[in-house]
């Protein structure tokens, strides 16, 4: 499975003479069907040239923390939000001394400090710099901080030593940046996703639908896919590309996808219901076109069934996890909807003009029994990663708690 397909990797190259391995690095990113954008530093200009990493990546390369054009729209802040992962290579022993002091006077510096995307760090150094009790101080630190730290290895170094201090090669750091995305929090499960709208057809020709491109719901049954989930995605009509090692269930209206839903839910450990699901359907659809006649039309509509609800009712119900779109009162209307369907955790988040729908980003507040948690605005495919995440953390306490119930009746018997 290809972990690094439809990522947003965010690449940091300071001034060591492994700079030059940045390109190939770039180049294999690519290849692997991420996005990357490049930050440098001052130095990593004196090593190789913006123009190269720009022309491999097909994006401006950033240099310069006060760019009057960037800054205009908080440029280091939407870079941090639009990374996936934050990685820098070579990381000089300089730069892992800014990062542990926290530093904000250069771009990458200041990037690091907005990020809260997970971030990781390939050092590169002579080999006597890297066993400093300095840089391995600030190395030991930085780890405590959750950042990642790829290499060094050991070999002939540029100063004509031999010793640890290398940057890992291009390949071995596309390698360890696929094992971020595959956490395994989900190993042996099986999830079950919605996504996109549903079509409720008025005649042959026209429907009632909704604004929903299905990209937050593809990015959930992803994210579960490379938590090691066995996923099953019923979608809507969209036009997005079935995620890898994801089995797609193809629909067009709620009926249908309440069918595929419930063939798909039994046996299954989690379900989340992103898709954004027609509540209403034309009573009686015309067989042939409706022509235009009189002035105005009226439509006799008719509940569909409640996918979500009718999911939570089952006697063996999946963890269920219900999203909801809210113009207003968000929390609120999480809490209610949560009661209501009688299900484990609803993600909450807001539509409207700019928000939610067909946008790359989004914010969601999650609530369950007893808790509740806002995960921040971010690329979808972070903010995926982050609530399924959640989702294990929520699943795994239910799951103990149902082992302790079943212990203890089991023990009275």
């Amino acid at each position: 499975m290809n972990y690094l397909s439809g990522k947003h990797i965010l690449l940091g190259v300071t001034g060591g003479i492994a700079a030059y391995k940045a390109a190939e690095l770039v180049r294999l990113l690519r290849g692997e069907g991420a996005a990357v954008r490049v930050v440098m530093t001052a130095g990593a200009c004196e090593f190789i040239t913006p123009l190269t990493l720009q022309a491999l990546s097909g994006n401006p390369v950033h240099t310069d923390l006060l760019d009057r054009d960037a800054e205009a729209a908080m440029g280091h802040i939407e870079l941090a939000r639009w990374a996936d992962v934050l990685l820098v290579a070579p990381a000089t022993a300089d730069s892992l001394a800014r990062l542990v002091q926290g530093r904000a006077d250069d771009l990458l510096t200041a990037v690091s400090l907005a990020c809260e995307s997970p971030q990781a760090v390939a050092p590169a150094m002579n080999r006597a710099m890297w066993n400093n009790p300095a840089t391995q101080a600030n190395i030991d630190t930085l780890r405590t901080r959750d950042m990642h730290v790829f290499g060094p290895a050991s070999g002939a170094q540029a100063c004509g030593e031999t010793g640890p201090g290398r940057m890992l090669e291009p390949a071995e750091l596309l390698d360890r940046l696929s094992g971020l995305f595959h956490t395994g929090r989900l190993a042996g499960r099986r999830v079950v996703v919605t996504a996109g709208p549903t079509r409720e057809a008025i005649d042959p020709v026209r429907y009632i639908s909704n604004h929903s491109s299905g990209r937050m719901g593809y990015a959930v049954a992803r994210a579960a896919a490379e938590a090691g989930a066995d996923v099953i995605l019923v979608s809507g009509p969209v036009s997005l590309e079935t995620p890898a090692g994801v089995q797609r269930v193809d629909v067009v209206s709620a009926a249908d996808m309440h069918a595929a839903v419930m063939q798909a839910v039994p046996g299954s450990d989690i379900f989340i219901g992103v898709a954004a699901v027609a509540d209403y359907r034309p009573q009686a659809p015309a067989a042939r076109k409706v022509h235009k006649t009189d002035p105005s039309m009226s439509l006799a509509l008719t509940r569909n069934p409640d996918i979500l609800a009718d999911v939570a009712a089952l006697a063996d119900a999946p963890f269920t996890v219900g999203f909801a779109a809210e113009t207003e009162a968000l929390q609120e209307g999480a809490k209610h909807k949560r009661a209501a369907k009688g299900v484990d955790m609803i993600a909450a988040n807001l539509v409207g003009e700019g928000l939610g729908f067909n946008v790359a980003e989004n914010a969601l507040h999650v609530c369950w029994n007893g808790g509740e948690q806002d995960l921040p605005q971010a690329g979808k495919t972070r903010l995926a990663a982050r609530l399924i995440e959640l989702i294990a953390d929520r699943y795994e306490c239910r799951d103990n708690q149902d082992r302790v119930i079943k212990f203890n009746a089991k023990d009275s018997a």
